[in-house]
């Protein structure tokens, strides 16, 4: 588990805070890198623009994506993951409090690993973000690239 990374793109701060929360109740002590809009999440993943002197760690363990986010939405950071073969296994939850059909639907298709609807009950949104973090971070074993 050291060494894997969680990147949130998250632009609600109180969901990011009780993401963090819930990731440390659980005694998940992983790096969690959060950016607050779609082009920064592609600019860390791809290394690019703000992001061009990252160091080069790998791609995180997991990607946990809003859908509805400033500048790129999630639904097309998304896509452009998949088609790029540094990041297209990298696992991708969409993480939103969309229930639409059409969103779930098109993530999907687009390559998302899974997708949560972020709870409305605060206890309820604590919990379903530790078990994200238990499962991708130590139950879920990826392929290695």
């Amino acid at each position: 588990m050291a060494g894997k990374t969680i990147l949130l793109v998250e632009d609600n701060r109180q969901d990011e805070m009780l993401i963090m929360r819930a990731l440390r109740k659980v005694n998940l002590a992983n790096t969690v890198d959060i950016v607050r809009d779609g082009q920064q999440a592609l600019d860390y993943l791809f290394r690019e623009g703000e992001f061009a002197g990252r160091p080069d760690t790998g791609s995180p363990a997991v990607v946990l994506l809003d859908i509805n986010l400033p500048r790129v939405n999630g639904l097309d950071v998304l896509r452009q993951l998949r088609r790029d073969p540094r990041t297209s296994l990298v696992p991708v939850v969409l993480l939103t409090s969309s229930d639409e059909e059409r969103d779930r639907l098109t993530g999907y298709e687009e390559g998302a690993n899974s997708f949560v609807r972020k709870p409305l009950d605060f206890s309820e949104f604590a919990e379903t973000a530790a078990r994200l973090g238990v499962y991708w971070l130590i139950t879920n074993d990826p392929p290695v690239k």
